[in-house]
């Protein structure tokens, strides 16, 4: 279905077979097949040859798939590519993006790639997890068109900062900067901002309707995870309610009415609807719209 719609994605070890089949009958928006950190170095070989045949599986499902290749300090990222950029494969995630000249190296080698390969459109996702990535958030999301969105790691970033996750105050202020600085960049450059998986227990799903709300409040469109019983309650909390999608409605038709009549500006149950105004609903109603869509195709499947 693609990647406009982001408000949950799956983290799935590549390494482990038995996740991965469990994963397609999952419903997150993505599913990230991770060949980085959830991959130990003597299981990488494994992991590639996995994410290879994952693929066809995966997409036959209709999963959007992203890869989550080693970051290019490794070494690996070439190897990486020959196997995991295949027909179905819609973006490659880079881990620890710190600079615009990391996504252009990764450019370059998604082209070489694409043209061995017959492929093309491969799109690129960073992943921000360092003082340094957010401090060059502005140039990385401007860098290449190829870049579908960006996503935030509060783990690697807490731990650059000189703090643990598990030590970080309850309201998190400490992440607000970043994950503010990272959400404007994105909206600045028309992409969508993913938020950190929720690194508390799997189990308190109190703490992660809280995160994924303070995510949402500064501007994110979805939210990474690690385990599927996390993908219901992003994918609601992410998406336009019942109540946001009656009123973009009643706000659409009360605008276009009275531009109709050549004003350019009207109320609406005691509130003023401007220009402004009606675009907000208009997007709201467009990502209704997508859900629906989305909901009916997974429905028929």
């Amino acid at each position: 279905m693609g990647l406009e719609l982001l408000r949950s994605i799956l983290f799935v070890p590549a390494n482990n077979w038995r996740l991965i089949q469990s994963a397609r009958r999952e419903r997150p928006d993505a599913i990230i097949l991770d060949l980085e950190d959830a991959v130990p170095i003597e299981d990488k070989e494994t992991a590639r040859w996995f994410t290879r045949d994952a693929i066809k599986l995966l997409k036959e499902e209709d999963h959007t798939i992203i890869i989550r290749v080693n970051g290019l300090a490794t070494g690996l990222t070439k190897i990486d590519l020959e196997f995991a950029l295949q027909k179905g494969v819609d973006a490659v995630m880079l881990p620890k993006t710190e600079a615009k000249e990391e996504i252009l190296r990764l450019e370059k080698l998604i082209e070489s790639e694409e043209e061995k390969k017959g492929l093309s459109e491969t799109r690129i996702f960073p992943l921000i997890e360092s003082v340094k990535g957010i401090f060059n958030v502005d140039d990385i999301v401007f860098s290449s068109k190829r870049i579908c969105a960006v996503g935030f790691g509060a783990a690697d970033y807490l731990r650059d900062f000189g703090r643990s996750y598990f030590s970080i105050s309850p309201d998190q202020i400490e992440l607000l900067y970043p994950r503010a600085r990272l959400a404007i960049a994105a909206r600045a450059a028309g992409l969508p901002a993913v938020d950190t998986p929720f690194l508390g227990l799997i189990i308190d799903k109190e703490g992660l309707t809280k995160e994924a709300n303070i995510a949402l409040s500064l501007g994110f469109k979805g939210k990474m995870c690690i385990h599927p019983a996390h993908i219901e309650i992003l994918n609601k909390i992410f998406s336009p309610s019942e109540k946001d999608v009656e009123m973009a409605r009643k706000i659409i038709k009360a605008y276009e009415e009275a531009k109709a009549r050549g004003l350019g500006a009207t109320s609406l149950e005691g509130r003023m609807i401007d220009e402004v105004t009606y675009k907000m609903a208009v997007e709201t109603l467009n990502m209704h719209e997508i859900i629906i869509k989305r909901s009916k195709h997974q429905f028929v499947k």
